[in-house]
C-alpha cells in the first residue's frame, strides 16, 4: 500500500502542493465529524476510509482507496441517521436501546441489498460491487468508482431540456432488467430519479448507490426523503404497499422527464387532481405507445398501475401483442386541455378519441404524398425521354454491442431498426455468469460493418445448468468419477476409515457424497465422494516371557 499521508482522501491522487490537493481542491487537514469514521481509517487490511460524500438515511458515503489495488473507490457505511452514533473516537458503532431491532432488521436489509447487487455484477446497470466488509458493529459496501454524471445534469445540459424517444430508449431499457433482477431478489429500490440514475462515459446508464427499500417508506423509522414528481402515492404511509410497482411509478416518471423536460406532478397532488400535462409540440414526438406506456406506469394508485417490469417493458418496446391490442381499442388518452396548449390524461375520459391526433396526422399524410408528386413531375429528377437502369446499391451498419447492455432476445425482436438492418438468429446457451434471459455472446464483433441482412446470432444464457447428483454408493472409485464426470461434474475424494468389511477403493455406503445424492448441483460444481481405504490391521505384541 502507499504511503496514506502522500495521498489526497478526496481524490487520491499524489499531494503535490501541501494539504490541498492541486487536482480537486481538497483541504486534507479537514477532518470528518466524529460521528463518522476518520480519515484514513483502514478496513479488513486493505480499504482506505476519505472525506464524507454523501449522508443518507440509512448510511454514510465515503471516497475511499483500494490498497491493494491501487485505485479509488466508494465506500458505503450502514450508519442509519437518528439510529447510531459514535462515542469517545471508538470506531465502534454505538445503537439507541429502542432502536435495538430496527437496527439489526435494517442491517440484515443493507447486507442483502448489497450481496445481491455484488452477485448482478453481470448487468449494465449495476452498481458495481465487489467487496462487502463486517466490522465496527455494521457492514460496508465496497463499490467502484466510475466517472459519470446524474441524468438530470445531462438533461440540463442538453439544449432542448429533453431527448427524443429514440436515444431515451437505448440508455433507459437495460435499467429495467436490473430492475427485474432486484424485484425477482425481494428488492424494491424505492427512490429512482434522474439524480439516482447516472450517465456513464460509455453511454449507459447505471443506478447510482441507493438506499435501502425501508428508507424510502414514510412508515418506518428512518428518516424519509421525498423525491417530489418521483416517489410514489403508497410511499407516503397509507394503506397502499409499496411493491414491484413502486418502481415503476418511479422509472416512468424518470422517462417522463427526460421526453418531456419538466418533473411529473408529485403523486399526493395528482391524488387530488389525476392529470398528466404534456406540451402538443412535445406530445407529437413521443411514440404513441410510449405515452401510454407512461399512462400505465403512472397511475395513481399501485393496484391500478403496470405490476411488472416485463408487462411494461413490453408497453414500451410495443411488442405485437401490445400493438394488435391498441389497434383494436382504438384508446384515447389525450383530451384538449382548459389551458389551450396541452393535452392532459384522465382516467374517466379514456374512451373519447384521439381527434386532434387522427387530424395532425391525416395532414401530415397528405402534405407528404403532394410532396412526392411534386418531387416526381415538376422537379426534373425523372426525365420521361431517357431510359435509366436503377443501380442497387447495398447498404452496410456498424454491428452494435448486444452483450454488454444486458438485452433479452424480446428487447432485439422488438427493435424495428435492428431487423430492417440484420437477420438475427438466437440460440442458447447455459451459463455460470450470466443471468438467465441475458445476451452474452454474438458471433459478429461489435463496430464491425457489414451489409444489410447479415445474420447476426446471438447466445441467449440459460443460467446455470444444474443436474441431481446421482447414486454412486458401493460403486467403484473409477466407475463412480466416470458417471459423474459424464454429466458434467468434478470428482474429488477423501479417505475414510475401512475396518476390513468394504474392498478399497469404493464409494461409501451411506452419506457418500457432497452435495448429496440426488440434489440439484451446478454442472461444474465439485462433488466430494467419501471413498474406503485399504483396511487397516492390527498386529498382536510380541508375548514377553519373565522368570
Amino acid at each position: 500500500m502507499k504511503d496514506l499521508d502522500c495521498l489526497c482522501a478526496g481524490c487520491w491522487n499524489e499531494l503535490t502542493e501541501g494539504a490541498v490537493c492541486a487536482e480537486c481542491g481538497f483541504d486534507n487537514d479537514t477532518q470528518n465529524e466524529t460521528i463518522n469514521l476518520g480519515i484514513k481509517t483502514v478496513l479488513d487490511g486493505r480499504y482506505v476510509i476519505g472525506k464524507v460524500e454523501k449522508v443518507e438515511s440509512d448510511s454514510v458515503t465515503y471516497s475511499g482507496y483500494d490498497g491493494q489495488l491501487d485505485r479509488p473507490i466508494i465506500i458505503r457505511e450502514f450508519f442509519p441517521k437518528g439510529i447510531a452514533n459514535r462515542f469517545d473516537d471508538s470506531d465502534e458503532v454505538h445503537v439507541r436501546q429502542k432502536y435495538i431491532n430496527e437496527y439489526a432488521r435494517y442491517k440484515k436489509s443493507f447486507y442483502n441489498l448489497w450481496t445481491t447487487m455484488q452477485k448482478l455484477h453481470n448487468l449494465s446497470a449495476v452498481v458495481p460491487v465487489y467487496d462487502m466488509v463486517e466490522a465496527n458493529g455494521t457492514y460496508y459496501a465496497i463499490i467502484e468508482s466510475t466517472e459519470s454524471i446524474p441524468l438530470r445534469e445531462y438533461l440540463l445540459r442538453n439544449e432542448e431540456g429533453y431527448i427524443l424517444w429514440d436515444t431515451a430508449r437505448l440508455m433507459f431499457m437495460p435499467v429495467l432488467t436490473t430492475i427485474e433482477a432486484l424485484h425477482s431478489n425481494g428488492i424494491v429500490h424505492g427512490s429512482i430519479t434522474p439524480d439516482n440514475l447516472v450517465l456513464c462515459r460509455d453511454g449507459k446508464v447505471h443506478l447510482a448507490p441507493f438506499p435501502i427499500t425501508e428508507a424510502s417508506d414514510k412508515a418506518t423509522v428512518l428518516e424519509f426523503t421525498e423525491n417530489e414528481g418521483y416517489t410514489a402515492l403508497e410511499q407516503y404511509d397509507n394503506k397502499h404497499r409499496i411493491c414491484a410497482a413502486t418502481d415503476i411509478y418511479s422509472f416512468s416518471a424518470c422517462i417522463y422527464r427526460a421526453l418531456v423536460g419538466t418533473n411529473p406532478p408529485s403523486a399526493l397532488s395528482r391524488e387530488a387532481n389525476d392529470k398528466l400535462m404534456i406540451p402538443n409540440t412535445i406530445a407529437e414526438k413521443i411514440p404513441m405507445h410510449v405515452i401510454k406506456a407512461l399512462v400505465g406506469g403512472l397511475q395513481i394508485y399501485p393496484e391500478k398501475r403496470v405490476k411488472t417490469v416485463d408487462s411494461f417493458r413490453e408497453l414500451l418496446d410495443a411488442a405485437p401483442a401490445v400493438k394488435a391490442k391498441a389497434a383494436v381499442e382504438q384508446e384515447d388518452i389525450y383530451q384538449e386541455g382548459a389551458t389551450g396548449g396541452y393535452p392532459e390524461y384522465n382516467e374517466s375520459n379514456g374512451e373519447k378519441k384521439r381527434k386532434a391526433v387522427v387530424i395532425v396526422l391525416a395532414i401530415l399524410i397528405v402534405a407528404a404524398v403532394a410532396a412526392a408528386v411534386y418531387v416526381v413531375q415538376f422537379s426534373g429528377l425523372v426525365d420521361k425521354k431517357e431510359t435509366t437502369t436503377a443501380v442497387s446499391q447495398i447498404k452496410t451498419y456498424q454491428v452494435p454491442n448486444f452483450i454488454n447492455n444486458g438485452y433479452t432476445q424480446s428487447d432485439i425482436e422488438n427493435n424495428g431498426a435492428w431487423n430492417e438492418q440484420f437477420n438475427f438468429t438466437f440460440q442458447g446457451e447455459y451459463s455460470a455468469d450470466t443471468e438467465e434471459g441475458i445476451i452474452f455472446k454474438q458471433n459478429v464483433a461489435p463496430g464491425e460493418t457489414v451489409d444489410q441482412g447479415t445474420e447476426i446470432i446471438l447466445t441467449v444464457s440459460k443460467g446455470i445448468q444444474t443436474q441431481a447428483v446421482p447414486d454412486v454408493r458401493g460403486l467403484a472409485l473409477e466407475e463412480a468419477t466416470k458417471q459423474l464426470e459424464e454429466l458434467g461434474f468434478k470428482v474429488s475424494t477423501v479417505e475414510v476409515y475401512n475396518d476390513g468389511t468394504h474392498i478399497e477403493n469404493t464409494v461409501k455406503n451411506s452419506d457418500a457424497s457432497a452435495p448429496a445424492v440426488g440434489s440439484l448441483a451446478a454442472v461444474g460444481e465439485e462433488v466430494i465422494l467419501q471413498v474406503y481405504g485399504a483396511p487397516e490391521t492390527t498386529t498382536a505384541p510380541t508375548a514377553v516371557v519373565t522368570e
